[in-house]
C-alpha cells in the first residue's frame, strides 16, 4: 500500500524515533513492503518511516538495482573527507540545497529478518544513509546547510 508522505513542518518529522524491539513483527514487515513501494512511487531514493508517519527507527533507500532495508541503524564512523551535494526530500517537494556530508560512512543495523548488518558506503548511498538516519533523530536536511 502506498502511504501518505508527511511533508514540513509535520511534528513527527521533528521527534526522535523509538527503536524497534522486534523486526520480526507482522506490522514492522508490513510496513518494510509499504514504504518501499511508497518509495517506488514517488521516485525517491530514501525513505525514512517518521516519513511516513511512523515514528520507529526504520529506513529503506534503493540505489543502482539494490535494495537497503535498515532497522534500528547507527553511524559507527564517519570520513574526514566531506563533499558538498545537492540534496532534496521527499518531506520537502520541490526543495533542493547543497549539503555537506561525509564521503563514506560505517553504519550498523539489523535486517528486516533481525540480522545483525555491517555496510561500508560512500558517494551517493553514504550519503543517503547519512540523510535517512538524520530522520530517525528528526533532524531535517534544511539544519545541516
Amino acid at each position: 500500500m502506498v502511504l501518505p508522505i508527511l511533508t514540513y513542518p509535520n511534528v513527527i518529522l521533528k521527534k526522535k524515533a523509538e527503536k524497534i524491539k522486534d523486526p520480526k513483527d507482522p506490522e514492522i514487515k508490513e510496513l518494510v513492503f509499504d514504504m518501499l513501494e511508497t518509495l517506488e512511487k514517488n521516485n525517491g531514493l530514501g525513505l525514512a518511516a517518521p516519513q511516513v508517519g511512523k515514528s520507529v527507527r526504520l529506513c529503506v533507500i534503493k540505489l543502482d538495482g539494490k535494495t537497503y532495508v535498515l532497522v534500528n541503524p547507527k553511524i559507527k564512523s564517519k570520513s574526514w573527507k566531506k563533499e558538498i551535494i545537492e540534496e532534496g526530500c521527499l518531506s520537502f517537494p520541490g526543495q533542493f540545497m547543497p549539503i555537506k556530508r561525509s564521503k563514506k560512512v560505517k553504519v550498523e543495523a539489523q535486517d528486516k529478518n533481525g540480522e545483525k548488518i555491517k555496510i561500508e558506503a560512500e558517494g551517493l548511498l553514504a550519503r543517503a544513509f547519512q540523510h535517512e538516519i538524520d530522520h530517525l533523530d528528526g533532524i531535517l536536511f534544511v539544519e545541516r546547510k
